[in-house]
C-alpha cells in the first residue's frame, strides 16, 4: 500500500468509494469523475504505479475482474458497448499512479471515438519504420 495513493484508501475503506466488486485480487469501484454513467474502475489490491510494475499473476487477476465485470457493467446501464482501457503513465493520461482499467459503457452517438482517437493524429509510418519497430518489440519481448 502506498498511503498517499488515493485507490489504495479506497482499497484498505480508509476512504470512501462505491465498491462495485472485489475478490481478494482485484477491487472495482465506480469513477468518482465518470466519462459515462457506470464507468468503472479495476484495480489491483496492491499497489503498482503501472502496467510494467503488476506481477502477471495480479495482472491476470485485474484482467480477469474487467472481463467479467465489462458486461454487467454495459447491463446496469443499458450501455450499447464499453471502451475498456488502461492510461499507463502519465504521459498517457494516468492521474493516479496505481495500475486501474477502465470499463467506460458507450452509447451509440455519445461522441466518442474509436480508441484511435487518443493520441491524436497518425504518425507518417513508413514500412520500413513499422518493420523495425516490430522487430525491436519482439526481440525485447523474447
Amino acid at each position: 500500500m502506498s498511503e498517499d495513493c488515493i485507490f489504495c484508501q479506497i482499497v484498505d475503506g480508509e476512504i470512501p468509494g462505491r465498491i462495485v466488486y472485489e475478490d481478494d485480487d482485484a477491487v472495482a469501484f465506480l469513477d468518482a469523475n465518470p466519462m459515462a454513467p457506470g464507468h468503472t474502475l479495476v484495480v489491483p489490491r496492491t499497489h503498482h504505479e503501472t502496467l510494467g510494475d503488476l506481477p502477471a499473476d495480479e495482472g491476470e487477476a485485474v484482467f480477469a475482474a474487467l472481463h467479467r465485470l465489462a458486461p454487467v457493467v454495459e447491463a446496469a446501464v443499458d450501455a450499447d458497448a464499453s471502451t475498456v482501457a488502461f492510461n499507463n503513465g502519465e504521459a498517457a493520461g494516468q492521474e493516479v499512479p496505481h495500475v486501474h482499467g477502465h470499463v467506460i459503457p458507450r452509447f451509440e452517438g455519445d461522441g466518442g471515438g474509436p480508441i484511435h482517437t487518443v493520441a491524436g493524429s497518425r504518425p507518417d509510418l513508413s514500412d520500413e519504420d513499422l518493420d523495425a519497430i516490430a522487430d525491436d518489440i519482439a526481440s525485447a519481448a523474447e
